[in-house]
């Protein structure tokens, strides 16, 4: 146990892959999470067998007014608000060149993952500036730094939460906050099977493509390191890529 043990985690995605893996490993280093996702039978499915230690909140980061009501939804057991993560995200339409792919689809990506992970960390921030207290992750990608064809909305999406963090850690620098974003590389998560909408064949193709990719846990692994350091070291950015090893 560290001295952040304890803590009280808000994390968006909560449902998804990524998003169990982060559960996990947060509540094995006996900290408390407020779960968020938009998806309301998975969340419940997870709330149900991860212990008394979570409350699940449904929610849609996309929707703006819903999000500013956050706080006022998380119980007085779990307040205050330690840490953030920003994980919900999505590419629903993606790995589509820009002219051929939908406007709407394009819009609806930078609207969950930009605008939403904006509004989650507007809703919280104040109570931790206000405290002089609390730790902001942001899962951002690879592709917030790379040029990868075919993901302009998702790469554009990410290169936001890029210079938002790094904007953010200034603004805060005179503030005990720390402020912390992790690229992770490909991941085994659902993010794919939703990009396709369901497709597996799609989905398994994708990955057939690529001889390495990390797991969820080491994802949640790495949030963990960051969050576990002394209160005066701050993880500024950490990327995070698979090895190939076949």
């Amino acid at each position: 146990m560290t001295e952040q043990s304890g803590q009280s985690v808000v994390l968006t995605g909560a449902a998804g892959g990524m998003g169990r893996a982060i559960t996990k490993a947060l509540l094995e280093s006996g900290r408390r999470v407020v779960l968020v996702d938009r998806d309301a039978k998975a969340l419940e499915e997870l709330a149900s067998v991860v212990g008394n230690a979570v409350f699940p909140i449904q929610l849609d980061i996309s929707n703006g007014q819903a999000v500013d009501r956050l706080p006022d939804a998380i119980p007085a057991q779990f307040k205050p608000v330690d840490v953030v993560i920003n994980n919900a995200g999505h590419d629903i339409g993606g790995r589509t060149r820009f002219d051929a792919g939908s406007a709407d689809d394009w819009s609806n990506i930078i609207q969950t993952n930009l605008i939403g992970l904006m509004r989650v960390t507007r809703a919280i921030l104040p109570d931790m500036v206000r405290r002089n207290a609390g730790h902001v992750v942001n899962i951002s990608s690879i592709n917030a730094v790379r040029i990868v064809p075919d993901m302009a909305a998702y790469s554009t999406s990410k290169a936001g939460v890029h210079m938002f963090t790094e904007t953010l850690r200034g603004e805060l620098a005179e503030t005990a906050i720390r402020v912390t974003e992790l690229q992770p590389g490909l991941t085994r998560t659902n993010i794919i099977l939703t990009r396709y909408r369901g497709d597996r064949q799609k989905e398994k193709d994708y990955f057939d493509q690529f001889r390495m990719a990390l797991e969820p846990a080491d994802i949640a692994r790495s949030i963990v390191f960051a969050l576990d350091q002394p209160a005066h070291v701050q993880i500024a950015e950490m990327m995070i890529l698979p090895v190939n090893r076949y």
